[in-house]
Parts: structure tokens; C-alpha cells; sequence
């Protein structure tokens, strides 16, 4: 074992230690962020440090110190636990100076008191209750001048600039209640230049240090109740002042001490504990405070809140501010019913005061706000139904979890479409008609026809595959579904859905299940998921079981009722009968489950008085006078004379419509059937753009449709390509690589003016042979596909064609050239239609939606029945008076053979498209 003095022995070669590679550069220090000045606290000096090494500073509880001419003689003078916090809060204030009292309202009458009989005070008019009720004391008892002006203007204090007489200017922000924004130093400026021996004076408390420091933006003195975010556990009732100007720090010293309102010891030691959690508590209550405006403001209610994009003073907050507080106030419309939220809360307290760690409730009106005359209040705009919500550091998800039961409770709010919607209440719709200038009596009766129609649609490129991500081209057919609705005064309507199965049915309007229903206002959006409560009620309720309804009808009903329902707004509900026919072969791949929500979900918006159709252009006339140029009015035969906002709505509602019937559609048809033309669509969740882009310059091509009359399983067949493609990943790879670079050839061309005719339409044909190859590969096709296919491909005719659609029955696609002889197009259709097929001529590329102008009456032919459009059984009412109905083409329309349908249907009159 080795000895003692060998292990002390020092090495014999005494090496130095080797540089680094690459030498550290020596950096300075960088400022500490405000969560680290928050949480540590220095002593203000030598003197002050603690001879034991606390990690806390002690409480001095004592009111004398003993000795002569020493720091401390009486606690009311100073003390060295306050002078620990007041050394804190200035550090973390950017200030120089900072003094703790017994509140914030002390705070504010010590800096009150630098005030002089004479003195003019310009202040802000939405301000605490406490400050409104200091100054009002002022006013009355020692000869100050007050002046509110509304400083969310920076502008609006100038005319009250006095110089000699203007004192103080006192402002808040964000303000309290209403979380008004003040442009602290644009306000500043105007003072300084205007008046400079006048001070400015800030209410910090809604900010604190933290988000906030006016007195870099140039405000003279800053103050807090530190009672709030401060302290943050209202445990405490304390103020903080803080500036930079040592004479006025002086006099505010000398009136502290004089007056003896100093925080305690204890209450310091307090405080200065709080604050070392300030920026954690914040980050934490703001977050959610975020959360819960933007819940408040998306259920429609008026939300106050710097935070949200449509704050009015969110451009001046950001420049001046770090954050957007926890703080924010909503309103109701209804005054009993804010009561009954306020009531119905558990998380939220209902309390004065706020920037506690926990949640609170207020009606600022009836609580901080009570000592304002209530005419004072309405003349500065401060509603008597606000609420105020003071968000703490509780779970985000129970917070917004009880306030929505709370709301849901009062009756504000209830769960709809999968979603929570508010339920207007009866004051904030009459605001609403009068802001909107509606009628205050039921709308006019309606004693005339609508006549609407939409195409069906064809995928000229990129079935299957678009379901795994590649660009699918689809375009519009001109074979339409149309639909009719005939008045009927009987609170009842009614549907003939004459291509399916002849089906009717009639409801009376009343004994519909409206108890589920929560109608989605005028002018905003079907939420994005079905209400299902409505539909389990639309089918358990109002229509016979599934099974014992003809096939299809049972959703078309569903579909129809939804949308008949959900537009239901302001208690009208229209009475009508809609008929239902179509020139495409239902369930045969061409959209015309698609058209007919399209067709559907227009009258409905038409009949709910949801869209309003362009008025009449003005017609051409000859210049009246000299210096008249007169008018030209340039006829477009209907064609854009539906304005896009009219459209978009018709897609919207169609697009409901759509997910009734299929639960999950792409949105791809009903959009081919509202705009027309021809659009490229990418499915969302591959790594590309996604979406739908209409493509422009598409001209219009003649194919002929073929429906093979076998049923297809849409789901059977696209499960059976993603089967595929899980088994041999590379093969159908390939295949959709190939698919893809189809769509994108066809794409260019379609869009391309400049392309030859003829290019265009052999180089279609050939991607057309191609795809389907593809296809086949994909294994979708059917024999009946691949014999019509055989056919229209043989001698003489050699055309091309291609499925379309999920296969495996449904129709196949097939393009017909210009120049393609009319008798052999004949021979053609009759071949196809002796071996059972049905053969179908069309355009594809066509207008999109249309209605039958209203602006003229509907043309009646003499076979027309001309009688009064009243579905049977009609109610009679034999005492009634009523403006003789128009005469009615519904009969007519009812039992037209659908090869006369289309002709017939544009003898109507002028139709207006898209």
C-alpha cells in the first residue's frame, strides 16, 4: 500500500493543458428576459443584505427601529422589507422610482394629490369604477376640473390641452371593462408638446410589467393594484407607483409618509413573492384567454379582447404591448340572459376584481361599475348586459368546458351540426331587422313558379386515382336535372320525385321536428359537420323507415328536408310543392345525385329569401338630350348572369346537401354542377396542393354517354384498387404515376386557346385509350364496359372511349370529333342500343347552374295544364281572399318523356346561368 507522502508526490512533468481546437470567443453577458428579473430578487444595496444569507427576504414586523439617525426609525417611513419590494418593482418597471401603498386606489389618490384647486384633469371615458368615482370627488369637493374625452382618439385630447391649467392626463389601457386600446405614446407626445409641465399618468393593472411598461412609451407615472396580476393569489390588497422623475417622486414620498399609507411589512413580503411567478402565471392565463375570445367571438357574440384580428386598437396594442392580457369582456344582447350565464358558471367566481391564479364572472354594470349613474354609463357606451371574464391559470379545456355549459344552461348556446351555435335571442334579432331594414311583417305571399336546373358531370381523367392522390379532370354534361316549386298556401309541402320511382310525399310544416333544429342564420355558414340530432329526428319522425320507401328516395327525402329546415330563419317557412326530373341516368357515375342537391338547395335558398337575384340590366336606349350618350346593353343570353357570391352560396348548401346523401363526397361534383365548364380537383393529404381550380378556356366538347345499366359497389371497387396497391405497392405506382401524368397532359390542353381543334381532340383520344388502359391495369373496368368499348372502337366509327366513374359498371365516356357524320352517329347509337345499352349525346364543358329568369312570366304552352300550381290534397280555405295564383306549367313538367324534357324546359323562357 502506498504511502501518504508518495500520494502527495507531484508529477514529474508538469504538462499544460493543450488550447482547444477552435478558441471560445469571449461574449457579454446577455440582459436577463423578464421571468428571470422576476424571479430573482437583489438587495437594493450592501446595507440591505441579509447578514444570514436568506434566500427569502425577511419580514421586518416591526413598526420602530431602534437607534438615532439611522435608514429606519417607523415603519409608516420606511422599512426594509418594502424598500426589498419597491427595489423589485422598479427593476422589473423600467423605472427608477417605485413606492408600495395599501391599494390601488391609494396609489391613485397620491398621485391625485399632486393636484391643485384650479387643475384640469383630462381622462378617458371608459375607466375603472373606483378611478370614475375619485374623480368625481375631485370634482365636487376640491375644484378640479375633469374633462372625459375618448382617448382611444389620440387626437381627441388636443382641444382639452390647456396650457397652465391642464394638470394630468390619466389614462387606461386596455380599458376597463370594454379593452379599449390607447396610444399611450401618441397621447404623451401631444402633452409634451402642447403642455409641457403637464404629467401623464397610466393605468397599468389590466397589463402589468410584464406585457406592458408605459413609461418607456413616456408616460410620467405608471401605477398598478398590485391586488391583481402583481400579487396574483387576492391574498393582498396592495398599489405599486413607479416613474423616473425624481422631484416627482419626491413630493409622492413626501405625501406617502404624510398620509401613512405605505404597505405593511407583512403585505410586502407577500407581494414580493407574487411577483416572482408574474410572467409564468401570465403566459399561462393569456394563452387561454385566447382561446376562450376566440370561442365567444366564433359562436357570434360581440367579444372584447385585443387579441382577435378585428379589434379595432389591435394595431396600436401590438406597437405599445408584449401580449394581449387575460382579460376580456363579451356581450349578449340581453341583460337577464348575461344574469342567468353569470349564474350558471362553477369554474368562473363570480367577483369583483381580477388577475387572480383562478377564473372570474362579472357584469361590470351591476358589480365594479355599479357607482357610474346608469345614464352616465349608456352615454359612454358600457352595456348593462356585459360580462367580464378574468381568465386564471386553470385547465384551458374545463374553463371553456364550463363556459359552455353555463351558456348552454342560460339558453344562449346549444349544440348543433356537431358543433356549439348561439341561439339568437328576441332583443338581438330586432336589432338585427331594424339594423337590416327587414319588414316587420311575414314576407309577401309567393304566387309564382321556380324553374331551376344544374348539370350532371363526367370524369374525363383520373378516376380512382384521385382517390390516392392524383388529379382527377372532370367537366360538365348538358343533361340536367331540374326542379320546379309551385306555391301552396296551405302550411304544407310537398315532393314528386317523378325519375325515382314516381315518389311523393307531403309534411305539414308544423308537425315537423323543429324541437331538434337550431337553423343556421341568414348570412352565415352551414357549420362543417351535419347536425345528426336533426337528421335522426328528419328520419325517425317525419319519414317511414328506410326499407319500406322505394329505393333512393329515403335520402333525397332526408337531403331535402335538412336543407328545408337548417335555412328555416326568423319563423318564415315557406309552403310549397317541388318536383324533381332528370335527364341523367340516376346512379349511373354522372353526378346526378350532385345536380339534384345543387337543384334543391337553390329553390330553398330562393324560397327562404337567403339570395336575392340581380335586377334587370338597363336596356338599350337612344341619347335623350344633347350631351346624353344613351346606353348599350350588350346581351350575354344569360350566360354569368348569376353574380359568384350567389353561386358560392348555392355550392355551399349543395355541398351539405351532398354529405346527407354520401356522407363524405369531395365536393367535386356539386361543384362542376354549380360553376359548369371543367375543373381540376386533388384530393387533401398528399403532400401537394390540394383543392379545386376551375380551368379557364375550356371549349366545349360533344361526347356520347353510354350507361351499361349494371350496378356498381363504389366502395367495393375503390377498396379493391387500395387492396391492389397494399399487394404490389410498385405496380399500382407505376399505374398512378402514369394516371397522373394523363391528367396533366389533358389539363394543358383543355386549357390551352391557342391549341388547335384538331390537335386538341386526337390528342384527347389518344389519353383517353390510354387512361382506360390504365384502368383495366387498376382492375375497374366490366365486360359490359369493354363491349361498348369493342363497338364504338370497330369499323366505321373507331372512336374512343374509357370508363368513367368508380367502373365496374355505370357508363363509359366516348369522344365524338366535329366532323364525325351525323348518320354514323345514328348507326352507332342503334347499335349500342340493340345490345340493351343507353346511348346518351352530349356536351361536355357546359353552363353550370341556372334559373329561369324571374323577371317575365313563365311561357305556358296550350298543352301545358295551365291550372294553379296546388299539389293535392290541398287544404281548402273558402272564406279567403287571396291574389289569384299564375298559371302553372308543374302538370306539364310532371309527365313530359324525358327525351322532350331539355327542349322543353328552354322554351320556358330566358334562363339565367352561372
Amino acid at each position: 500500500m502506498a504511502s501518504a507522502s508518495t500520494l502527495k508526490k507531484p508529477p514529474t512533468h508538469d504538462l499544460p493543458t493543450p488550447e482547444p481546437d477552435s478558441p471560445s470567443l469571449t461574449r457579454p453577458r446577455q440582459p436577463y428576459r423578464f421571468s428571470t428579473l422576476c424571479a430573482t430578487v437583489d438587495s437594493p444595496d450592501a446595507d440591505h443584505k441579509d447578514q444570514h444569507g436568506s434566500s427569502s427576504v425577511p419580514i421586518y414586523q416591526s413598526a420602530t427601529f431602534k437607534g438615532v439617525g439611522n435608514r429606519y426609525d417607523y415603519t409608516r417611513s420606511g422599512n426594509p422589507t418594502r424598500t426589498h419590494l419597491e427595489h423589485h418593482i422598479a427593476k422589473i418597471s423600467s423605472a427608477t422610482h417605485a413606492f408600495a401603498v395599501s391599494s390601488g386606489m391609494a396609489a391613485l389618490d397620491v398621485i391625485t394629490r399632486l393636484l391643485k384647486p384650479g387643475s384640469e384633469v383630462i381622462a378617458g371615458d371608459d375607466l375603472y369604477g373606483g378611478t370614475n368615482r375619485l374623480l368625481t370627488y375631485l370634482r365636487t369637493h376640491m375644484g378640479v376640473t375633469v374633462h372625459h374625452v375618448d382617448t382611444t382618439k389620440a387626437e381627441s385630447v388636443i382641444p382639452f390641452l390647456n396650457p397652465g391649467k391642464t394638470a394630468m392626463v390619466l389614462l387606461e389601457s386596455p380599458t376597463n371593462p370594454l379593452l379599449k386600446i390607447v396610444d399611450i405614446a401618441a397621447i404623451s407626445a401631444f402633452v409634451k408638446e402642447k403642455c409641457e409641465d403637464a404629467i401623464v399618468v397610466v393605468d397599468n393593472t389590466m397589463m402589468s410589467p410584464y406585457l406592458q411598461r408605459p413609461l418607456e412609451h413616456g408616460a410620467d407615472i405608471v401605477y398598478d393594484s398590485a391586488t391583481k396580476y402583481l400579487s396574483g393569489h387576492h391574498d393582498l390588497m396592495a398599489g405599486v407607483i413607479t416613474c423616473n422623475r425624481d422631484d416627482l417622486a419626491k413630493e409622492m414620498a413626501f405625501i406617502i409618509n404624510s398620509v401613512g399609507n405605505a404597505l405593511t411589512p407583512f403585505d410586502s413580503f407577500l407581494l414580493l413573492r407574487g411577483t416572482k411567478t408574474l410572467a409564468i402565471r401570465m403566459d399561462r392565463q393569456r394563452s387561454t384567454a385566447m382561446l376562450v375570445a376566440q370561442m365567444l367571438s366564433k359562436l357570434g357574440f360581440v367579444t372584447h379582447y385585443p387579441g382577435l384580428p378585428n379589434h379595432p386598437g389591435k394595431e396600436i396594442h401590438d406597437r405599445i404591448s408584449d401580449g394581449y392580457g387575460a382579460v376580456l369582456s363579451f356581450e349578449t344582447g340581453d341583460k337577464e340572459l348575461s344574469e342567468r350565464i353569470v349564474a350558471a358558471t362553477r369554474l368562473w367566481g363570480i367577483s369583483v376584481s381580477f388577475g387572480c391564479v383562478n377564473s372570474l364572472i362579472s357584469m361590470p354594470c351591476v358589480m365594479s361599475h355599479a357607482s357610474i349613474d346608469p345614464a352616465v354609463r349608456a352615454a359612454r357606451g358600457l352595456p348593462e348586459d356585459l360580462i367580464r371574464l378574468c381568465v386564471g391559470i386553470e385547465d384551458p379545456a374545463d374553463l371553456l368546458d364550463d363556459l359552455r355549459h353555463a351558456l348552454m344552461e342560460a339558453g344562449a348556446i346549444t349544440f348543433a351540426a356537431n358543433d356549439y351555435v348561439r341561439i339568437p335571442n328576441s332583443i338581438s334579432r330586432a336589432v338585427e331587422k331594424l339594423a337590416l331594414g327587414e319588414a316587420r311583417t311575414a314576407p309577401p305571399r309567393e304566387t309564382r313558379e321556380w324553374f331551376v336546373s344544374a348539370p350532371g358531370k363526367v370524369i374525363l381523367f383520373g378516376e380512382h386515382a384521385v382517390v390516392h392522390g392524383v388529379t382527377a379532370v372532370a367537366a360538365a354534361v348538358d343533361l340536367r336535372c331540374y326542379g320546379l316549386t309551385s306555391p301552396r298556401h296551405d302550411n304544407k309541402i310537398s315532393v314528386h320525385f317523378v325519375d325515382i320511382n314516381d315518389y311523393k310525399h307531403e309534411w305539414d310544416i308544423d308537425e315537423l321536428p323543429w324541437d331538434a333544429v337550431v337553423p343556421v342564420p341568414r348570412g352565415e355558414e352551414h357549420p362543417e359537420s351535419l347536425d345528426m340530432r336533426v337528421i335522426e329526428a328528419i328520419k325517425t319522425r317525419a319519414l317511414p323507415p328506410e326499407p319500406q320507401m322505394p329505393p333512393k328516395t329515403h335520402a333525397a327525402a332526408v337531403a331535402f328536408l335538412y336543407l328545408y329546415m337548417m335555412m328555416t330563419s326568423g319563423g318564415h317557412r315557406p309552403s310549397f310543392h317541388f318536383t324533381c326530373r332528370s335527364t341523367l341516368p340516376i346512379g349511373a357515375g354522372l353526378g346526378s345525385s350532385a345536380s339534384f342537391s345543387v337543384c334543391i338547395a337553390t329553390a330553398l335558398l330562393i324560397l327562404h329569401q337567403r339570395i336575392e337575384l340581380p335586377s334587370v340590366p338597363s336596356p338599350t336606349r337612344e341619347p335623350a338630350a344633347p350631351g346624353d350618350p344613351g346606353h348599350v346593353h350588350l346581351s350575354h343570353h344569360g350566360r354569368r348572369a348569376i353574380p359568384p357570391e350567389i353561386a358560392e352560396e348555392a355550392n355551399r348548401w349543395a355541398f351539405v346537401a351532398e354529405k346527407v346523401l354520401h356522407g363524405n363526397p369531395s365536393g367535386v361534383d356539386n361543384s362542376v354542377a354549380v360553376f359548369g365548364g371543367a375543373l381540376a380537383y386533388v384530393r387533401p393529404g398528399f403532400g401537394k396542393r390540394s383543392g379545386m381550380e376551375q380551368i379557364q378556356g375550356f371549349r366545349s366538347l360533344r361526347f356520347l354517354l353510354v350507361d351499361s345499366k349494371v350496378p356498381r359497389d363504389t366502395k367495393a371497387l375503390v377498396a379493391g384498387v387500395a387492396r391492389l396497391k397494399l399487394a404490389e405497392p410498385e405496380v399500382v405506382g407505376r399505374l398512378l404515376d402514369a394516371i397522373q401524368t394523363i391528367s396533366t397532359e389533358a389539363r394543358r390542353a383543355l386549357a390551352d386557346p391557342e391549341l388547335p381543334r384538331e390537335t386538341l381532340l386526337s390528342g384527347l383520344a389518344a389519353l383517353i385509350d390510354e387512361n382506360h388502359a390504365h384502368l383495366v391495369s387498376l382492375g375497374v373496368s366490366h365486360p359490359a364496359l369493354e363491349a361498348i368499348r369493342s363497338i364504338t372502337s370497330s369499323s366505321p366509327y373507331r372512336l374512343s372511349t374509357k370508363l368513367t366513374g368508380a367502373g365496374g359498371g355505370g357508363c363509359a365516356v366516348t369522344l365524338v370529333p366535329d366532323d364525325f357524320a351525323e348518320d354514323a352517329l345514328h348507326s352507332l347509337i342503334s347499335t349500342l342500343e340493340a345490345q340493351g345499352y343507353r346511348p346518351y349525346v352530349t356536351a361536355v364543358g357546359g353552363s353550370g347552374l341556372g334559373i329561369l329568369s324571374p323577371y317575365d312570366p313563365i311561357a305556358v304552352d296550350p298543352e301545358d295544364d295551365g291550372s294553379p300550381p296546388l299539389s293535392p290534397p290541398m287544404t281548402p280555405q273558402p272564406n279567403r281572399v287571396e291574389e289569384p295564383l299564375r298559371p302553372s306549367i308543374r302538370r306539364r313538367f310532371e309527365s313530359l318523356d324525358i327525351s322532350e324534357l331539355s327542349a322543353w324546359a328552354s322554351g320556358r323562357g330566358k334562363w339565367l346561368y352561372v
